[in-house]
């Protein structure tokens, strides 16, 4: 490695720590464990998102010592830092819910002013839930320090009856009670063992397709994305990004040259092969934004007419993370999609090497395996993932169509303005064959916050819907949702889009054929009822949320609070 006390690798710490008039800085550092020796170490900050809120992340202080040891043994010295995390899971259906796309913002500006301040030379930011592993992603993007990301890993499986189980599980488990298919003993009984210990929610739902994504944009660590969160491998990958940060520095290897519009493109192909959550064009807009690459909502369409959907995986499909990782994780399918032209081996990653040089060596998939098809027999074709215009959707919208729900759902509008009625609605049996459940004014600026719609979809589910409805929504939808679902329609209700003046009994058409989302409403009756249409009052005038409402962007742009060009 280069010279400890070289300011190449010092350019920040240095500013910090270097000189007579910096004494005082030495002593409040010699306080918290620093030695004389150290002040001549490039300093790394881990990000740690640990708490004891979620299982996703209760571990994660275990995993921030771990990336420690390695800066530490790499001749740096570590300084570990925490930030927030909240629970999707807990607080989904309820107004807490409301804060969870706020936290990504929340953790990315804390991520930046630690760092920012106190002079940290590179970073190791380890995540465990899906918005604190984009709002890691954004501020490594605004820093441009040499950085690499760590997943805090997927969780292990349930069981009950011999069916592995997840979180999703229970919320679909509702819906059953609700249609008498199983009594209170057994809801319990399903409740008590699904979430068996630490780690992200273990199918391919928003934290696994998030972590993959941010693995095949070179930002992890090979098979970062897919190890257990309880596990050796882990606790390694967490010593060797601290030990790669190090190696980033003496190269000079930044985020911003890893980050490139053909890396993007990588990550956008990784998560439609393994059939992975709409929450990834939110964040995939969004960690763009913040490196300043032009990804908009027609380069996942573009992309996705090219690769198919090749991943058997929840919630659409049949296994689980851990399944994925006992047959080699995500390395395997990289290098099919790498060898049939369908990634770009040339860039960059934080090993210091090609995303070709990476997988050079990666073994194939077992033969007896059928968890990822094969090319040539896919699940889908194209992308499940599909991008809807039209004159509901002006802005565009955000459908996740397997082809096992159909392609094509004409329906009668039932419209409701929050989450809870329509939620009351599907359980007290309010919904029937046909419907579409319109969910509006759950935007980024309307709800505030874009709440996340897994206790409808589940409820759904549960009911033995799946087929037979469908639910549109400028909310966003979880990576456990499945079924005829359509997301961040924009522009949002609130702000005057035409989901604010959807009437019941309208005819509503979803076509994910020819990538349409229309009200079957003339367009003079869409006129008039725009004319008359009335913003609703804010829902909050102060604190974080209206601070949020106030800032951030569309959803067709990533819901950004910092795109103020």
């Amino acid at each position: 490695m280069a010279h400890s006390d070289d300011h190449n690798t010092r350019h920040f710490s240095s500013l910090v720590v270097d000189g007579m008039e910096r004494a005082p800085s030495r002593a409040m550092l010699h306080a918290v464990g620093f030695k004389n020796e150290d002040f001549k170490k490039p300093q790394i900050g881990i990000a740690s998102t640990w708490s004891m809120v979620t299982p996703c992340n209760m571990h994660i202080n275990k995993l921030a010592d771990s990336a420690a040891t390695g800066v530490d043994n790499a001749n740096g010295k570590a300084v570990i830092f925490n930030t927030i995390t909240i629970s999707d899971g807990i607080s989904m259906g309820t107004e807490g819910m409301k804060y969870s796309l706020v936290s990504r913002e929340v953790i990315a500006d804390s991520i930046e002013t630690v760092v920012g301040c106190q002079g940290f030379d590179g970073i190791v930011a380890i995540g465990g839930c899906d918005k604190n592993m984009p709002g890691c992603m954004i501020a490594i993007s605004r820093l441009n320090r040499p950085s690499v990301f760590v997943y805090g890993g997927t969780i292990m499986p349930g069981c009950h009856k011999d069916k592995k189980l997840d979180v999703v599980s229970v919320f679909e488990a509702v819906g059953a009670r609700a249609n008498n298919e199983i009594n209170d003993a057994e809801l319990a009984e399903i409740e008590a063992k699904a979430i068996p210990g630490a780690g992200s929610c273990g199918g391919m739902y928003t934290a696994n397709t998030m972590a993959s994504a941010i693995e095949a944009l070179g930002m992890s660590l090979p098979n970062s994305s897919a190890q257990a969160a309880i596990s050796n491998d882990k606790r390694l990958d967490c010593e060797r990004a601290g030990a790669a940060v190090l190696e980033l520095l003496k190269q000079n290897i930044k985020p911003s040259d890893i980050m490139t519009k053909e890396a993007f493109e990588n990550a956008i192909t990784i998560v439609i092969a393994l059939g992975g959550s709409t929450n990834a064009v939110l964040h995939i807009l969004a960690m763009a934004n913040a490196a300043k690459v032009d990804i908009t909502l027609d380069d996942f369409t573009r992309i996705g007419k090219h690769v198919p959907l090749v991943a058997d995986l929840k919630p659409s499909g049949h296994y689980m993370m851990t399944e994925l990782i006992e047959i080699g994780g995500i390395q395997p399918l990289m290098k099919i999609l790498l060898d049939k032209g369908l990634l770009h081996g040339n860039c960059l990653t934080v090993t210091g090497k090609t995303l070709a040089e990476n997988l050079a060596d990666v073994k194939p998939y077992p033969e007896d395996q059928d968890i990822i098809h094969s090319l040539d027999n896919p699940i889908k074709k194209d992308s499940h993932l599909v991008v809807l215009y039209g004159n509901l959707a002006p802005g565009g919208s955000v459908a996740k169509i397997t082809g096992k729900e159909g392609l094509r759902f004409v329906g009668t509008a039932k419209v409701f303005d929050a989450e809870e009625q329509a939620l009351q609605s599907i359980l007290s049996g309010d919904i029937v064959k046909g419907d579409v459940i319109v969910i509006r004014y759950e935007g980024p600026k309307g709800g505030p916050g874009m709440r996340e719609m897994l206790s409808p979809t589940s409820a759904i589910m549960g009911k033995g819907l799946g087929k037979e409805v469908a639910l549109i929504t400028d909310g966003r939808f979880s990576g456990g949702t499945h079924g005829f679902v359509v997301g961040h329609i924009t522009p949002e209700a609130y702000v005057g889009g035409p989901l604010a003046i959807i009437e019941n009994g309208d005819t509503i058409i979803i076509d994910a054929e020819n990538n349409e989302l229309s009200l079957v409403v003339n367009e003079h009756e869409i006129a008039r009822r725009l004319e008359i249409w009335t913003q609703p009052l804010p829902r909050y005038t102060r604190g974080v949320l209206a601070k949020y409402a106030r800032l951030v962007s569309s959803a067709s742009l990533g819901a950004v609070t910092d795109n103020l060009d």
